[in-house]
């Protein structure tokens, strides 16, 4: 093979396009995005994160600066994608920061036309730089997630071991089920991960154990464990496998990165 054919054949790769979905807040949703784009950054995929929620955890767990222009500005046509994109300190991850005017943008795309497409639209073109984006959602179901699930190719739906998990997780899957017939035929449910998962708690094995027999085909092998390092790195701008590469966290998800890099091969 030429090199002029070895580019022209890399040119025409797209990136794979990852969403961390869930309505509820404090599922370790934004912890899993990061943590996931670090894990397969440091196996050297080329990674961008994009930060849809206004309250910029993902912004301030990745040490990028929510002063400068971000998603919102995208959106609002105030800049291009490109103008957004911050290195952070980890090799081969960037990122695009949110800030708190995120908080209104339900309602201002409301009257658009084509409203579910703004964000599809804006990043045209961004695919073929990158192997993986993966953009993190806010806590509901609202039309920043809408856009969101309309330029998403895949669905990564984090849950915690609890209770209501299996309701909220039937109505994610319909919502899945219903943008794929309407407005995205290409979304799928990469995969279900478990997080925050204590083996101690006889409740936490029962919801793995029920929703393992549920979806079988769709819950990761990994289960990310709780774990007091991986809820410090974000005070610290750190995914957990630079604050500490030691830990069980960093093992996991180092795990859950081989097991994303399988099944979307597989997949395709």
């Amino acid at each position: 093979m030429t090199i002029v054919g070895y580019f022209r054949i890399v040119a025409s790769m797209s990136a794979q396009t990852i969403l961390f979905l869930n309505q509820k807040g404090g599922v370790g949703k934004t912890t899993s995005a990061v943590n996931l784009g670090s894990a397969l950054a440091q196996r050297g995929k080329k990674v961008l994160l994009i930060d849809l929620d206004s309250q910029g955890n993902l912004t301030s767990a990745t040490s990028i600066d929510n002063r400068k222009k971000g998603i919102y500005e995208v959106f609002a046509g105030q800049c291009s994608v490109e103008e957004a994109i911050q290195q952070t300190p980890i090799q081969n991850l960037f990122a695009i920061a949110s800030n708190i005017n995120m908080a209104g943008l339900n309602i201002e795309l409301v009257e658009e036309e084509r409203r579910e497409f703004f964000l599809k639209n804006a990043l045209l073109g961004l695919d073929e730089r990158w192997d993986y984006i993966i953009a993190d959602c806010p806590p509901s179901l609202g039309l920043v997630t809408v856009n969101a699930m309309v330029w998403a190719k895949q669905v990564i739906i984090p849950m915690q071991c609890e209770y209501f998990a299996m309701e909220g997780l039937n109505l994610l899957m319909r919502t899945v089920g219903n943008m794929k017939k309407s407005l995205n035929p290409d979304l799928q449910v990469l995969g279900i991960l478990f997080t925050m998962y204590s083996k101690r708690t006889k409740l936490a094995n029962e919801v793995v154990e029920d929703i393992s027999s549920f979806f079988p085909h769709l819950v990761f092998n990994t289960i990310i464990p709780r774990n007091i390092r991986i809820a410090e790195a974000p005070s610290h701008g750190l995914p957990i496998n630079v604050y500490d590469s030691a830990s069980s966290g960093t093992k996991a998800y180092k795990a859950l990165a081989e097991e994303v890099i399988a099944r979307v091969a597989r997949n395709h």
